[in-house]
């Protein structure tokens, strides 16, 4: 499966199959998280068989099972957006290794033994990965490219990542981003206005969208602004 692949099959999945994860598929997720820790200084975790921080509480609102491993998104605060951008990329990876996964904001509870977050840090979200026991359904397309782009007339390729970003998970699908087409293969991307902030959570929201964009648009094709 490519990354464009798993962009259209990824959909956000919150009950688990109690089946393991391969010790292959750990060390491919894991190789990956230690490569984006490096490159951006983030301080992601993968946890395994860890089933309490979906087993009570507000977890059990929102209607999450079977969860034993996730992955802890910590970064320094101020970075929640490369954290998006590079927590993205892992999350499909895992998609294109048949594994499903959902980011989670505040429905869960926190397990401080099991992973690290220091004091210049912080605990942005977790995202549980696994066999999901269905594989989520795509959820109605609330926006369009006119409604998050700007800088006709667009080019194919601009058009492809804007289409990819749309498809991206954001905080109660408010989808707060905009893609600015620049003179030449600029492209801009910045938070959209809304009272509601995405409740806190549209910082790492537009580096999901990034990540998104940059894999339908080609790195080749565009610089970022």
């Amino acid at each position: 499966m490519t990354l464009q692949e798993a962009i259209k099959a990824r959909h956000s999945v919150r009950q688990y199959l109690d089946k393991p994860i391969e010790a292959e598929k750990i060390a491919q997720l894991q190789a990956l998280i230690d490569e984006s820790n490096r490159k951006a200084g983030l301080h992601m975790q993968l946890v395994t068989n860890e089933p309490k921080a979906f087993a009570e509480g507000m977890a059990k609102y929102g209607k999450f099972s079977g969860i034993s491993n996730y992955i802890a998104m910590v970064c320094k605060k101020g970075d929640d957006t490369a954290l998006g951008y590079y927590g993205e990329q892992v999350v499909l990876l895992a998609q294109s290794l048949g594994l499903n996964s959902c980011w989670v904001g505040l429905t869960f509870s926190k397990q401080p033994d099991s992973y690290e977050v220091r004091n210049d840090e912080h605990l942005v979200c977790l995202v549980p990965v696994g066999y999901g026991a269905n594989q989520g359904i795509q959820h109605p397309q609330k926006k369009t490219i006119d409604d998050v782009a700007e800088g006709k007339p667009f080019p194919d390729w601009f058009v492809r990542g804007v289409e990819a970003a749309l498809l991206a998970p954001t905080a109660v699908n408010q989808q707060l981003f905009r893609f600015i087409l620049h003179d030449g293969n600029k492209v801009e991307a910045k938070k959209a206005f809304s009272l509601t902030n995405g409740l806190g959570y549209a910082p790492i929201d537009l580096g999901i969208a990034k990540c998104h964009f940059e894999i339908g648009a080609g790195k080749e094709n565009f610089e970022w602004e």
